[in-house]
């Protein structure tokens, strides 16, 4: 039986010129894992909110959502509230009491269970997240993994048929991205729960649903099972294979196939690579070119653009110390990625570095005018059409009217916005908001660019112009310092690499250098080819390494 069908679903928000949505059909049988992938803007979020009463966008609208048969804008609001889940991208949007058990047992409340019968619940649901370590702490105190999976649980307390989870994972590191997936995975498999994921990260996910379906312009492009999406979208040339799992990229890239059904999984990738290559390949192949940023141009950068030294921050008198002993340099023209896991300091260490935190001790100093992408792009907003917000930035400006209209029109098309000018920023996509908030901040001309998770809801595709846009500006001379957890992106663009741990950078070095040693904090290409290929990082490389046997 069907959980949810879509039948000839049309929706456009008010104003917009083109729809959000295009005749969209499809249906989610009950109990399956279902995963939604596809550019930013193309309907993903949209599509999902029709599944939740409550959550449904004021719009124009065609076609019948239904759940179990019944349409879901006429659902009971109990039933809606109790046996649909939806998980939003921002792991604080959800939480609205102060205690990890006040969140666990208020949507019990609010559906007037009896004490006892909460108690049960919020036990047994604790007990199966293994939360019980920090059930009575503040949801403040909780990094973002945990705030993610404490909303996970208090959707599953209330026992509903259907979860909606729209990018869970985009704020998460690595780590805590991976183990959130495999709670969600347990969840369908133990529990029969019906899952629709919504994910730009899809190495992980792509794996364990049992099908895929690729949106593109509001439409439906293709809905199949994973293995047979790649295949699909290499014949028909599409662009969006390119967003596909390493593993499978690689796989289709190649010509000699060598198994009649392609890999899903790094141990899957591994054995079907040493069928393939066998003997030929030997470990020192593909070694890495000598000579990274630190050596290229060393004298001409004698001053860094980025110095902290020795700096130690907390942010309660009586607290931890968040920075300990923290030293860090980045030279004029680099593009420098800092990763590390969630509540390790990577944004405290960019406040700190912009001035708004004061340390203890250490000091912290830049060379030129210095802006910063918070990780909220919505920080930024106070106008009501996107064309405004990049306007407002250059009021104080000396340039003429027709200079300042044609600097926004060029950073429209630059970020390819350019259709949604007239759009409310809070109407656009989380990956279109990480767009015009970047717009904002290139528009004050930084010498020094700080960057909080800027790939953050962003589709494959763009990520690759972004690529290019941190190409342009650091080849100007811009200096470029990213937190991130996106491995992918920092592997194949970034210059060095750096591991915060502990309040301090543990490793650095050349990005090949520094993700090939690696044995979690690196590309899903590593993990799959290393025994052949421990050099190669990006799945581009591997190729390489197979066409050259």
């Amino acid at each position: 039986m069907e959980a949810i069908r879509f039948d000839r679903v049309t929706f456009s928000y008010p104003l917009s010129e083109t729809p959000a949505l295009a005749d969209v059909s499809f249906g989610v049988e009950e109990s399956e894992f279902m995963m939604i992938c596809g550019k930013s803007g193309c309907g993903k979020t949209t599509l999902l909110r029709q599944i939740k009463k409550n959550l449904i966008p004021y719009g124009q609208k065609s076609g019948a959502v239904t759940y179990y048969g019944r349409p879901v804008d006429q659902l009971d609001d109990r039933v809606s509230a109790s046996q649909i889940g939806f998980v939003r991208q921002d792991p604080d949007d959800q939480i609205v009491t102060d205690k990890v058990w006040h969140e666990l047992a208020f949507g019990l409340e609010s559906l007037g269970m009896d004490n006892q019968s909460i108690r049960r619940r919020v036990a047994e649901m604790a007990s199966y997240f293994d939360i019980q370590g920090w059930f009575r702490k503040d949801v403040s105190h909780l990094s973002g993994g945990q705030k993610q999976l404490l909303n996970l649980a208090s959707i599953m307390v209330m026992q509903p048929k259907l979860l909606v989870l729209d990018e869970p994972t985009s704020q998460l590191d690595p780590i805590a991205a991976s183990e959130f997936l495999q709670t969600l995975r347990r969840i369908n498999r133990d529990l029969g729960v019906t899952v629709i994921l919504s994910e730009h990260r899809l190495e992980d996910a792509f794996t364990m649903a049992d099908r895929v379906m690729v949106m593109d312009e509001g439409r439906v492009l293709a809905c199949d099972t994973p293995r047979k999406i790649g295949e699909s979208l290499m014949e028909d040339g599409h662009p969006m294979f390119y967003g596909l799992p390493a593993v499978t990229k690689i796989y289709h890239s190649v010509d000699a196939k060598a198994t009649a059904e392609g890999p899903l999984t790094v141990r899957e990738g591994r054995l079907w690579l040493k069928e393939l290559v066998g003997e030929k390949a030997p470990a020192e192949s593909a070694a890495p070119e000598k000579g990274g940023p630190d050596e290229k141009g060393s004298e001409r950068r004698a001053v860094p653009a980025i110095e902290i030294k020795d700096l130690w921050l907390r942010y309660e008198k009586k607290g931890n110390d968040v920075l300990r002993d923290l030293s860090l340099r980045v030279w004029p023209g680099e593009f420098y990625a800092l990763m590390g896991g969630n509540g390790s300091g990577k944004t405290t260490a960019l406040k700190a570095v912009l001035g708004i935190l004061e340390p203890q001790r250490g000091k912290s100093r830049t060379e030129g005018r210095t802006a910063m992408l918070p990780q909220n792009p919505q920080a930024l907003f106070s106008e009501i059409t996107a064309e405004d917000e990049l306007l407002d930035v250059l009021k104080g400006s000396k340039k003429s009217d027709k200079e300042k209209v044609a600097a926004v029109s060029d950073m429209l098309r630059l970020l390819e916005i350019d259709h949604l000018r007239k759009n409310h920023p809070y109407d656009l996509s989380g990956g279109e908001q990480q767009r015009l908030a970047l717009g904002k901040v290139l528009l004050l001309e930084p010498e020094i660019l700080l960057l909080d998770e800027p790939t953050k809801g962003l589709d494959p595709f763009f990520k690759v112009t972004l690529a290019d846009i941190i190409d342009r500006l650091t080849s100007e001379g811009m200096t470029i310092l990213t937190v991130s957890h996106d491995i992918e992106f920092c592997a194949q663009y970034a210059d060095r690499c750096g591991m915060l741990f502990d309040g301090g950078v543990v490793s650095e070095g050349d990005a090949k250098e520094f993700f090939a040693g690696n044995s979690f904090y690196t590309t899903t290409a590593n993990r799959m080819a290393r025994e052949f290929f421990p050099h190669a990082v990006t799945w581009e490389e591997v190729v390489e390494c197979i066409r050259n046997l």
